[in-house]
């Protein structure tokens, strides 16, 4: 027994105490840094809570610590600036990446396949925020951390349904992200369900600033109840509707997703679907 001891010790397995004992110890854990690339942090407002979670997680442990990206803070972050971050990033010692993929602007989706190719051939593992890289319902190989937003896009389409809309639109930008897309079909199938027409007709891609073309949409479509993408898009788009002399909620329902802080700022209390954001 003595020999086994003492051969533990040597090895630096178990601590030798005069008239205490032997321990075990505890090996040092390797700090391991994370990475966070994040584009337009802060638009829209739901990474900001995820990233303190993320930090909070950090303080807890102090086993590792996180890289933030250098990215320009802007909602039109361009596929370069990304590429970019992500090369500067690889020339740390990173043991994982976090990685919200680009959206809104054109060729996000290629500048996104490619950040994460770079990764992949680096050998660092890359967990996703918020959205998936390929269009839904499909799934690419990459964990992903966020809301069911097919159920989203659903329990709050059933909200207006059973409130007494039945010309329900949807609107959201431009290359959005695939997270609407899951909404949308939540979107559907609700109205489906409900035995209302669930036409491509009644979803509208484009800017809620843009008061000609809102005002032409309605005019078509003369929707009772509009499913907003997100709060963003809602509050826009609330904004819009008073300069056009529609009123929320007599001729209009507004709802949104995200329950982003500033909402209820609104002229108008904004219903949403909240995601809990610092859980994830």
């Amino acid at each position: 027994m003595s020999r086994a001891l003492h051969e533990l010790q040597i090895s630096g397995l178990i601590d030798r105490r005069p008239g205490s004992g032997s321990f075990v110890c505890v090996p040092k854990m390797k700090r391991q840094i994370f990475g966070l690339l994040i584009p337009g942090l802060g638009q829209p407002e739901i990474f900001e809570p995820v990233c303190q979670g993320i930090a909070s997680g950090q303080t807890k442990t102090q086993h590792y610590e996180l890289l933030w990206a250098r990215v320009p803070n802007s909602q039109q972050t361009r596929p370069p600036d990304l590429l970019e971050a992500c090369d500067e990033m690889l020339g740390k010692d990173l043991s994982g990446v976090f990685f919200a993929p680009i959206e809104l602007v054109d060729g996000g989706d290629e500048a996104s396949h490619r950040i994460v190719a770079k990764f992949k051939k680096a050998g660092v593992p890359v967990v996703l925020l918020d959205r998936d890289l390929v269009p839904f319902p499909q799934r690419s190989n990459y964990d992903l951390v966020g809301i069911d937003n097919r159920r989203a896009g659903y329990v709050i389409t059933k909200h207006l349904i059973d409130r007494g809309c039945r010309r329900i639109a949807f609107v959201a930008r431009p290359n959005s992200a695939y997270t609407v897309a899951a909404r949308i079909s939540g979107y559907r199938e609700a109205l489906l369900d409900a035995d209302l027409p669930a036409t491509t007709d009644s979803i509208w891609f484009g800017a809620p600033e843009d008061r000609d073309n809102l005002r032409y949409f309605t005019d078509t479509i003369q929707p009772d109840g509009i499913v907003c993408a997100n709060d963003f898009i809602a509050a826009v788009l609330m904004k819009s509707f008073q300069k056009l002399g529609l009123r929320i909620p007599e001729d209009v329902r507004l709802v949104g997703i995200d329950d982003v802080r500033f909402a209820h700022l609104l002229p108008k209390p904004l219903t949403t679907i909240r995601q809990p954001c610092f859980e994830i």
